[in-house]
């Protein structure tokens, strides 16, 4: 998949979810937006909604306490610019259908959260757009998730999109999520089930360790929720979020994992080539030998480095005469022999 100029075939793609943190204050966004920047992820990530939208209007109390979180279309267009100036990728999750028509004017990747995965209305909208989508997959099954596949496949299928710009983020949608729940596995295990698209993590566990981990797994792209202060407030998400500190430290050690990590291949690495040499054995003689003896496997002995006859050529050697006298030990060399 390629966002922006990240290719993540080559360089995992950190996403800092600062969703909500924000708590509806537009200078706390842009703050959030500078640390982020300093802490090196590639790209912060907001949610934008329409209360009304979201939540039913039997639940008064949490459209209220939404509405204090919600940030304005053209906040979000001031953040956007803000971000990327900050040589940053900016990007909103959509909660409703004209928070994406609108979201589709000032970004050019899509991510579907969780909870709706299931809401076909905003996901074939997305589609249609055309754009990169990233798609959490908590609370979901495998036949969820095929069926998600399947919408996204149906459109994009007439649109020669191609499937290297989709992403299923393995995540569990609790907050937080124990250790034990984590189960890191099923990102190894949507990459064989969706083997021609990206496969990544959304973290929600406490600490850094499973979203590190989840690279070692196979995640190409990594979320986690952030914050400046895990105790600014009693919502939720600032105790389950790094602080910059931690996202810092996330941000070098996932770099140092991928760099360790290197390709899926076997080849030999430049700082070994020596030990195809010193580290190999040659054919030698076990005792003093003298010019013209034709030698025998009993005769042999294996020793190190690998200059002469490597085991597995004995052949080339049994039955040939000596061309010179040998000493106890010494490699038989190519000119030695008959």
């Amino acid at each position: 998949m390629k966002i922006g100029k990240i290719n993540t075939e080559k360089k995992v793609f950190i996403i800092a979810e600062i969703g909500n943190n924000h708590e509806g204050s537009f200078k706390l966004a842009k703050k959030m937006i500078t640390a982020a920047a300093a802490v090196g992820v590639d790209a912060v990530k907001f949610q934008t909604f329409i209360p009304e939208h979201y939540v039913s209007s039997e639940d008064q109390s949490r459209i209220n306490r939404l509405r204090t979180f919600q940030l304005n279309f053209n906040q979000f267009k001031k953040l956007s610019e803000y971000a990327k100036k900050k040589k940053l990728i900016f990007f909103s999750t959509p909660f409703d259908i004209a928070s994406a028509k609108f979201l589709n004017s000032i970004q050019k990747i899509f991510k579907i959260s969780s909870g709706d995965n299931n809401f076909y209305p905003l996901i074939e909208t997305i589609a249609n757009f055309k754009k990169p989508i990233i798609v959490s997959t908590g609370a979901a099954d495998l036949i969820t998730i095929k069926k998600l596949y399947n919408k996204i496949n149906k459109i994009w299928s007439l649109k020669n999109m191609n499937y290297q710009n989709l992403s299923f983020l393995h995540c569990v949608s609790s907050y937080p999520v124990p250790n034990d729940q984590a189960n890191l596995l099923s990102i190894t295990y949507l990459k064989k089930k969706f083997p021609n698209i990206v496969i990544g993590y959304s973290d929600h566990t406490l600490g850094i360790d499973a979203a590190v981990y989840s690279v070692i797994a196979g995640a190409r792209i990594v979320e986690k929720h952030f914050t400046l202060n895990k105790k600014y407030s009693d919502f939720r998400d600032h105790q389950l979020s790094a602080d910059p500190r931690e996202m810092r430290l996330l941000v070098e050690t996932i770099r140092k994992v991928e760099n360790m990590l290197g390709k899926e291949e076997i080849n030999i690495q430049n700082c070994e080539k020596d030990m195809q040499i010193m580290g190999r054995r040659s054919i030698a003689v076990n005792r003093d030998i003298v010019k013209g003896t034709k030698l025998n496997l009993t005769d042999l002995i294996w020793v190190r480095p690998g200059k002469g006859f490597f085991p597995g050529e004995e052949k080339k050697v049994i039955g040939k005469k000596l061309s010179k006298n040998l000493k106890r030990y010494e490699i038989i060399k190519k000119n030695y022999i008959k």
